[in-house]
């Protein structure tokens, strides 16, 4: 199946499906001689990994990634890293109520229609389950970037309910089960999605994601520009329905002296007096923090009743069972920050190879 790669020097392609053995990535592109072992990606698949509490998924999944090639004597070798992480609880006889059932707002039926077959056992490819292998090729996109840029993502809006930014505190993020930078909202959601989960329905959410010490330079124009890459990352994750960079759509009913990021200098270096652009003019890094945020739609799979049609065009009702988020946008933080990393180190690299120094 074409479109399972993403990215032109790093470049990963991610395999597997929902309830197989296993999924996985392979990573080219990798310099040689970067330190690099497991504990270095499971730390970051930790934070993504499910059953973590009851507003996530209750698949009981480790994560444990496994290291196949790539890496020797704990450095990088320039080849290949080919990364795997088993499925150990998997529930597939959930879902053999939907085998000839589409499901309203899922993949079912647009697989169907291209394939003539699909895996519906928790839906195969076009599960969340697939973001696992992101995140192991964002940490190793991590490890190219360096200790010098920093990579962090927050959940600033469930439902209708969005963060205070006057009460933004990025501690806070690691100090709740949603990401919240803002403490007194956390609290909020908790009971608002434990309403939700109880009626057996589901809730969108909108995430932050920041990159910061990102150099100016980075960035590919006319058609590889650096937002444009982002955007693209983004969409690509599972139920997301929109991107923005910077100001986003908030800067339409702004006038032009208002969206303008002003520049002055201080100790002989430009200084941005704001950041509507996002960290990013003209398709490249300007310097300051890159900042995108992507829209999640509520989760597809609930428990209540709803209309569809099954394989053979009749009319009937389907319910779907198993362990889903009531939030899909939740554990979506870590995979964004997963995006963000990979679309940077392509595009660190791409710059080094036309001589840029950072």
């Amino acid at each position: 199946m074409a479109g399972n790669s993403f990215g032109t020097l790093f470049r990963y392609t991610s395999w597997g499906e929902s309830h197989g053995p296993a999924i996985g990535v392979v990573v080219d592109g990798v310099p040689p001689r970067i330190p690099l072992a497991e504990p270095d990606i499971q730390h970051w698949l930790d934070r993504r990994r499910p059953g973590q509490s009851r507003y996530t998924t209750q698949r009981r999944e480790p994560d444990e990634v496994k290291i196949l090639s790539g890496v020797f004597e704990g450095q990088t070798t320039g080849t290949p890293i080919q990364l795997m992480i088993d499925n150990v609880d998997q529930r597939s006889k959930d879902y053999r109520n939907i085998a000839d059932r589409f499901r309203p707002g899922h993949a079912d039926y647009t697989y169907w229609k291209k394939y003539g077959i699909r895996d519906y056992r928790g839906g195969g490819r076009a599960s969340a389950r697939e973001t696992a292998s992101r995140v192991a090729a964002g940490a190793v996109a991590r490890k190219v970037l360096g200790s010098g840029i920093s990579i962090r993502g927050a959940l600033v809006q469930i439902g209708l309910h969005a963060i205070d930014r006057e009460a933004w505190e990025w501690p806070a993020v690691e100090e709740n089960p949603f990401w919240c930078p803002d403490r007194a909202m956390a609290v909020r959601w908790a009971d608002y999605l434990d309403q939700v989960r109880k009626a057996g329905s589901s809730a969108g959410a909108v995430i932050e994601i920041v990159a910061s010490g990102v150099p100016a330079g980075l960035g590919e124009p006319v058609y590889d520009k650096l937002d444009g890459d982002l955007a693209r990352a983004m969409m690509t994750i599972n139920a997301v329905k929109g991107v923005e960079i910077g100001a986003g759509f908030g800067a339409v009913p702004l006038s032009g002296e208002q969206n303008g990021d002003e520049i002055r200098m201080k100790d002989g270096k430009p200084v941005f007096l704001s950041n509507n652009a996002g960290g990013i003019l003209g398709g490249i890094s300007s310097g300051q923090d890159i900042v995108a945020r992507f829209a999640v739609k509520p989760t597809s799979s609930i428990p209540k009743p709803m209309r569809t049609i099954d394989s053979e065009g009749h009319e009937v009702e389907i319910e779907t069972h198993g362990r889903h988020d009531p939030c899909v946008g939740i554990r979506a933080v870590p995979v964004g920050e997963a995006m963000m990393a990979v679309v940077l180190a392509d595009h660190l690299l791409r710059y080094r190879a036309i001589g840029g120094e950072v």
